[in-house]
């Protein structure tokens, strides 16, 4: 398959560089300043990484590094020549695997401790006997002045959605940590499934396959099995797939579904607002606004049920505001974190993501011409938008890497503008980095 990008070759090749260069310059400047300096920056030994120094070698390591071979020998071709649906099969089983041998690096800990650490939600969903009696009393148990009664930092750092999510899964006897995890990375395997769907019904499936391999096979994967804000991302993707349908076939059903979708992700973080940037992208790469008023209400039923189960989203804005900036978010400098917050990005993104933007910043209008690289301009370009407006909003000072998970597949997308003689090195680098990553750190999510 050949897919013909506007813009010469060199061009292209040029601003590529230029991004991969500009964003290890970054990622080398945020491990360097602390560490010359002494500046203290308020997290673990790694920054801008929330994480450890911890060299090691486990279970998981043969698969991976099989897997990553394997992906290198077969992923382009397999991209190319696949039918759609067994693409996408292939996507989501790929992308499990991958995930599931670097959490294996740890054994089955690599699944099961980050969600059973007391600061996240499960311990509190076990002790939760009568969920509509704790919405009642969600708001009152943020703040730090609710001690000894205030709730872990995760709990008290997300709206009800995301202990909700928790608790369901503890009636379903899957509250134990390992359950937990395999359910969060069985979910976020089929994040890069709803990327491509939407691009493709968007119409640029071209693309989307030439971007599959990039959306599977990266550092992303380090972060996705381990944490809870890879099943956010879950959640949004389908969310604006389920969009993206509504707004081409026209279809109430998918219309209603994604507001259904969007709302409950905007109950899972305080951050995930900002996907009606990518939703508005959308609506404007499909030329419709016909799921508009579907989506909005159903969203906004969501939101409406929280509420009158207990639990008031705008009551709850100051006081997790206020917490925030009590806390250790108060006392990280912002002058580290304005600029160290896109280098934790990168980390989890994959250095390419770096080299994709630039290129996505290079086509400019150029790329507004031909509707497959329109797409993936409008999609993309939504990802830079929110990453910069959450960074602006200066509420999540670090820990970024899981935090911003929601926003990378989208950034990834932007891949597939990279040059044909980019795409093999260019996957080999990102699935060496994330092995480097598992490998030499513990990352704490």
């Amino acid at each position: 398959m050949t897919t013909t990008l506007p813009g010469r070759r060199t061009r292209r090749g040029t601003a590529a560089a230029w991004g991969l260069m500009g964003t290890l310059v970054l990622m080398a400047l945020a491990m360097a300043v602390p560490a010359v300096t002494g500046w203290n920056v308020r997290v673990n030994s790694f920054p801008p990484l929330h994480a450890e120094w911890d060299p090691r070698v486990g279970w998981g390591s043969l698969p991976a590094v099989a897997l990553a071979v394997l992906g290198l020998l077969h992923a382009f071709r397999l991209a190319d020549r696949l039918s759609w649906r067994r693409l996408l099969l292939v996507v989501f089983l790929g992308g499990l695997a991958w995930m599931l041998a670097l959490a294996f690096v740890d054994g089955s800990h690599g699944v099961s401790q980050i969600l059973g650490d007391p600061y996240e939600y499960l311990r509190t969903a076990r002790r939760t006997t009568d969920l509509h009696a704790t919405l009642q009393e969600y708001v009152s148990r943020i703040r730090y002045e609710a001690e000894p009664r205030n709730w872990p930092v995760h709990v008290a750092g997300h709206p009800a959605g995301a202990l909700t999510f928790f608790v369901v899964l503890d009636r379903l006897q899957l509250g134990s940590g390992f359950a937990a995890g395999l359910v969060v990375t069985v979910l976020a395997a089929t994040t890069a499934v709803a990327v491509l769907v939407t691009a493709r019904v968007l119409g640029a499936e071209q693309l989307a396959r030439r971007a599959a391999p990039f959306l599977v096979l990266g550092p992303a994967a380090v972060w996705q099995s381990v944490s809870a804000d890879a099943m956010f991302a879950a959640t949004g993707a389908w969310g604006v797939a389920c969009l993206a349908l509504g707004a081409t076939r026209r279809s109430t059903g998918w219309s209603l579904l994604a507001g259904l979708l969007l709302g409950y992700a905007v109950m899972l973080s305080y951050g995930l607002p900002l996907l009606g940037v990518l939703a508005l992208a959308v609506l404007l790469t499909a030329r419709s606004w016909f799921p508009l008023a579907f989506a909005v209400v159903a969203a906004l039923a969501v939101v409406v049920v929280f509420a009158l189960a207990g639990f008031s989203y705008l009551e709850a804005l100051p006081a997790i505001h206020s917490r925030y900036y009590e806390g250790v978010g108060g006392r990280r400098p912002w002058a580290y974190w304005m600029w160290g917050d896109l280098a934790a990005l990168a980390f989890c993104a994959g250095p390419l993501a770096g080299a994709g933007v630039a290129r996505l910043v290079a086509g400019g209008r150029g790329l507004l011409h031909d509707a497959c690289t329109r797409t993936v301009l409008l999609l993309s370009g939504a990802g830079v938008a929110m990453v910069l407006l959450a960074d602006l909003s200066q509420m999540s000072r670090a820990e970024v890497e899981r935090i911003w998970l929601p926003f990378v597949p989208w950034l990834l997308l932007s891949c597939a503008l990279l040059p044909d003689r980019w795409r093999r090195p260019a996957l080999a680098g990102q699935v060496g980095f994330a092995l480097l990553v598992q490998h030499l750190l513990f990352t704490g999510w």
